[in-house]
């Protein structure tokens, strides 16, 4: 089966599409790029990169991360954010280049979330490639809402990203999610009937 990698904007709905899509492929196997990255930062090694990188700030004293301390440095500052990329990304796409290559022999689907696919060239390791996308302004309410953080910070965290409209003129498949779920599924559903062809 092909390996299909899912990506867009932060706040388009990335995850809520994959949820569509396992529940109309629950044999699906799934890599989650966000989940894999927060399993990294407690390795040691990693840990240690990441205090060479950014210092005590964004650890807690007992040694934890500070996710949100980190979080903040990377949207303010395009170097740093390039500094945790460099740690982060290498053993992400390692980590999922290898399971896409595994499944690609398998019968069930290989469905990979990486929020940052473009921006690190992880499509060449896709067959195909979906990205979720909204309007500017659902876009902008997700991010306030979900994060609890006023509009210029939404706002500097989007145009931290690469253009959505850039994912999409690059994409094989857009799907979109301005209104109810339901939507998103039935998209969902029409893609999975396509790619079982």
């Amino acid at each position: 089966m092909p390996a299909i990698g899912i990506t867009g904007g932060i706040s388009t709905g990335k995850s809520t599409f994959c949820r569509c899509l396992e529940d109309i492929v629950p044999s699906a196997k799934f890599f989650d790029a966000d989940e894999v990255a927060r399993q990294l930062v407690d390795l040691e090694e990693v840990k240690r990169e990441l205090f060479e990188k950014f210092g005590f700030s964004i650890f807690s004293r007992s040694g934890d991360l500070n996710r949100e301390a980190l979080r903040a440095i990377v949207f303010q500052d395009a170097a740093k954010r390039k500094a945790l990329e460099q740690i982060l990304h290498p053993r992400i796409r390692r980590q999922w280049s290898v399971e896409a290559d595994r499944h690609r022999k398998l019968p069930e689907f290989f469905i990979a979330d990486i929020p940052l696919l473009y921006e690190t060239g992880g499509e060449t390791l896709c067959d195909r490639v979906v990205v979720v996308a909204c309007s500017p302004d659902i876009q902008l309410a997700n991010l306030m809402s979900r994060m609890k953080i006023e509009r210029v910070r939404a706002e500097a965290m989007i145009k931290s990203q690469m253009p959505l409209e850039e994912k999409i003129k690059r994409a094989d498949h857009v799907v979109w999610n301005n209104g109810e779920r339901s939507v998103l599924a039935n998209q969902a559903t029409s893609l999975v009937e396509f790619w079982g062809q």
